[in-house]
């Protein structure tokens, strides 16, 4: 995977490429039509990046119901066959329709014909669809891996139901994991390990299946692949990772198990399923993270982690049509999910950007040519700036010989977007190639510390709702100050609550105590 996939995907790779480089088609196209709620209340206009949708060409798009309701998703059906279009997903507990169409008139037949039951439409990727054609990649740790191996048995449990955490053995690289110490994950241990009641949805890039340190603690009924146009692929071997190892470098930080292999999680006795919203050209589009977040509600995962954002705009803005289509799309699976009690961990990512101050983006659209354009406040990130989501920066150990910290250079920041801090600077975990551990730095690797923690969190407190999680999350984080500034936006704010560690730096010890 390249360089910018890698950004794309929140971390900077410090184990071997894999080589892998994106191809993108240039297109542009003028004029654009206003999109709900017109200019941005946030500061003036962002630059249009016109979308062309040519005919012939197969486009992807997203279709927001005015209304969440089947009746409503209906009549946008409807009107998607009518202007031409095929529909590829339906989502009527948020009314979202993912579909495809090869004709150029689509977004305005679709609106006409849809009448007031459609609220927004927006084509998701500026290249034409490729589901359903052979990727030609192959995957640089070989074919395929053999059987998975068995769930872990479930724990004893007291009479009260909670966990009997076994005295073990140091699992033998636990040593080399600084960052564990930092947060006060070996300290929380020995409280809990975490619940196997409890299960964390890493959307990511899949999740090796016969990794020693993960395999017992992959859910695999609840694993799926939302790359296959968005809709949830639930073939035995859909989820498995196929040009990336970024999944399983994630997974091992969120539970690696307490097996003496290797490694171990934040909460290694929790469970995990492998929701993969990575296509094999390293895009995570608007459709396959709305996929993620729907299948993890529908199947009632506690937690998800995104170490990822949104392709192919850094930044969607609001006065900009498409871009607005598919936040909002992305934005009502996030909140439906939480709903059914999902709580959210997201990456803020590696640009060294000032999340709170935006002013310009010059790497978007990624899956194309990228334009320079004017941003303003109504641009978001996503999925970490939408609300309820924690949004989390990078820490580094500095010195690199003891456990003070600081900001990673690579970490964006902002004063009143980050929540909380973690490690996320040369992280030792799971990779798939010899089914070995490697070093990986990026808000990737600072996340899933979240992840983990609030699944240890869950499984002490499972009555929590998302919201108690993480009001608790924030108020039990060490406050830091800001302190030494590294490059991109000076630090401001208090001690406790800046724009580098949000709260504070995560502490695993308080969230279980």
């Amino acid at each position: 995977m390249s360089l910018r996939s890698n950004r794309r995907l929140r971390a900077v790779v410090l184990a071997a490429a894999t080589g892998l480089t994106l191809a993108g088609l240039a297109v542009s196209t003028p004029g654009a039509t206003a999109a709900p709620g017109g200019v941005s209340a946030d500061g003036p206009p962002s630059t249009p990046v016109p979308i062309s949708t040519p005919d012939g060409v197969v486009s992807a798009y997203v279709l927001n119901a005015k209304h969440a309701n089947p009746g409503q998703t209906r009549l946008v059906e409807r009107a998607v066959r009518q202007a031409g279009g095929v529909i590829v997903q339906t989502w009527p507990e948020i009314g979202v329709v993912v579909a495809h169409s090869d004709r150029a008139s689509f977004r305005d037949r679709v609106r006409q014909l849809g009448g007031n039951a459609v609220e927004s439409v927006g084509a998701t990727r500026t290249v034409p669809v490729t589901e359903g054609t052979p990727a030609g990649v192959a995957a640089p740790w070989g074919p395929g891996k053999g059987q998975l191996r068995k769930e872990a048995p479930r724990r004893d449990t007291d009479s009260a139901g909670s966990e009997q955490t076994v005295a073990v053995a140091p699992d033998p690289r636990e040593s080399e994991q600084w960052d564990m110490q930092m947060i006060k994950a070996d300290q929380a241990h020995a409280i809990t390990d975490g619940s196997r009641k409890v299960v964390v949805g890493v959307l990511d890039s899949g999740i090796d299946p016969d990794h020693p340190d993960l395999a017992a603690n992959i859910d695999v009924a609840d694993s799926v692949n939302c790359s296959n146009a968005g809709r949830p692929d639930t073939s035995p071997t859909g989820w498995y990772p196929t040009t990336s190892d970024h999944g399983t470098h994630v997974a091992g930080t969120i539970g690696a198990a307490r097996n003496g292999t290797g490694i171990v999680g934040v909460a290694p006795g929790v469970r995990m399923a492998s929701v993969k919203v990575v296509n094999d050209a390293g895009f995570i589009y608007p459709e396959y993270a709305v996929c993620g977040f729907m299948w993890a509600g529908e199947h009632g995962m506690d937690v998800t982690n995104n170490s990822y954002y949104v392709d192919p705009f850094e930044f969607y803005c609001e006065d900009q049509p498409d871009q607005y289509a598919a936040k909002e799309a992305v934005r009502r699976a996030v909140a439906w999910s939480t709903d059914q009690g999902v709580v959210h961990a997201a990456a803020a990512g590696n640009s060294s950007y000032d999340l709170a101050n935006k002013t310009t983006d010059t790497g978007s659209p990624d899956d194309g040519t990228p334009v320079e354009r004017t941003l303003n406040n109504g641009c978001q990130d996503i999925p970490t700036e939408l609300p309820g989501v924690v949004t989390v920066s990078s820490l580094e150990r500095f010195p690199t010989t003891g456990l003070e910290n600081r900001l990673s250079g690579f970490s964006n920041r902002g004063l009143g977007v980050i929540d909380v801090a973690a490690p996320g600077s040369r992280i030792l975990s799971t990779i798939v190639n010899g089914n070995g551990y490697g070093l990986k730095s990026g808000t990737s690797m600072a996340s899933p510390h979240v992840a983990g923690v609030l699944a240890l969190m869950k499984s002490v407190h499972p009555g929590w709702t998302p919201a108690q999680m993480v009001a608790k999350l924030r108020a039990q984080a060490d406050d830091h100050a800001c302190g030494t500034t590294t490059a991109g936006a000076p630090c401001v704010g208090p001690e406790t609550d800046n724009s580098y560690y949000g709260e504070g730096v995560l502490d695993a010890l308080d969230a279980v105590s």
